[in-house]
């Protein structure tokens, strides 16, 4: 873990606002607290629903979102961001990895498309590609 906060901890001199959306709260606390030990400002939500009438939804430069939820899902997520013409780059997080589901993802919009359990190095590097990116 230090290795990876020596590398990533200068990478966030401009202050972030990543938004972690998933039903699983040991998941929301552990990539909240890795996210925030690289200089990340990170809120958390545990459903599509709950970031959707946030203040969040207007200050988030990128979202590390679930694909399986309670609720809204998402995919649906994606669909209504895209359709209210929100431009937030989205990081998709899964636990269960089905034919199409990657491509489909990176249709849509996603940015990438990582399966549960994930490195460090791998959140970390898929969220900085995306706001390079933005």
């Amino acid at each position: 873990m230090d290795l990876c906060h020596k590398k990533w901890s200068f990478s966030c001199v401009a202050v972030h606002q990543i938004s972690v959306v998933d039903d699983d709260e040991s998941v929301r606390e552990a990539l909240c607290g890795l996210l925030r030990s690289v200089g990340f400002a990170v809120n958390a939500f545990a459903s599509a629903e709950e970031f959707l009438t946030s203040d969040q939804l207007r200050n988030a430069n990128c979202l590390v979102l679930d694909v399986r939820m309670p609720g809204m899902g998402g995919f649906e997520l994606l669909r209504q961001l895209a359709a209210s013409h929100r431009e937030i780059p989205i990081i998709f997080i899964t636990a269960y990895e089905e034919d199409g589901m990657r491509a489909r993802a990176l249709s849509g919009g996603a940015r990438a498309v990582l399966i549960k359990p994930f490195s460090e190095e791998a959140i970390l590097s898929a969220i900085r590609s995306a706001l390079i990116a933005q």
